[in-house]
C-alpha cells in the first residue's frame, strides 16, 4: 500500500477516495505494506496477483486489463489500508495490432516485430503462438 493510504481510524472504505495503484499488463510493482499487516486480500486476482516479501514489501503484477481492490488487515482483522488497482496498457506500449474481420493478431515491435500474446486476440493466433511459447519454454527447460 503507498505510505498515504487509509490507515485503520481513516473513514470506512467507500465513504471518501481512496488511493489507486496504476500497475502495467504484465509488468510488476513494488509497494510497502502498512506495518502490522498479516493479511493481504486481493479482489479479483484475475486482474491482479499479489506475492508478499520480507520486510513488509509487497509485489503487485498486472495480469489483465481492468480494476480490483487491495486490502490490508492486521492480526485482528482490522482494516489498515485499502487501496484500488488499475491494470493498464503500458504508456510506450510498441505493439502493433491487426485486425481482419474479427480476427485480431498482435505483434511487439521492439525494434523488429515479432508475434506477441495480448488479451484480444483471437483464440487460433493466441493458442498457435501460446503454443510456440510453450514448446520453445519446455526445450529451455529439458535435462541434457
Amino acid at each position: 500500500m503507498p505510505a498515504d493510504a487509509p490507515q485503520a481510524d481513516a473513514p470506512a472504505p467507500g465513504s471518501g477516495p481512496r488511493d489507486v495503484l496504476t500497475v502495467f499488463l504484465d509488468h510488476a510493482k513494488v509497494i510497502r505494506l502498512p506495518e502490522r499487516t498479516q493479511t493481504v486480500i486481493v479482489g479479483n486476482p484475475f486482474i491482479a496477483d499479489v506475492t508478499v516479501q520480507r520486510n513488509g514489501i509487497l509485489v503487485v503484477t498486472g495480469k489483465a486489463y481492468g480494476a480490483t481492490n487491495l486490502i490490508a488487515l492486521d492480526a485482528q482483522g482490522l482494516l489498515l489500508a485499502e487501496s484500488m488497482v488499475s491494470v493498464q496498457a503500458p504508456l510506450e506500449d510498441s505493439v502493433v495490432v491487426v485486425q481482419r474481420g474479427l480476427d485480431r493478431e498482435s505483434y511487439s515491435c521492439t525494434p523488429d516485430c515479432q508475434p506477441s500474446l495480448r488479451l484480444g486476440d483471437s483464440d487460433g493466433y493466441f493458442g498457435a503462438v501460446g503454443g510456440q511459447a510453450t514448446q520453445r519454454a519446455g526445450f529451455a527447460t529439458q535435462a541434457r
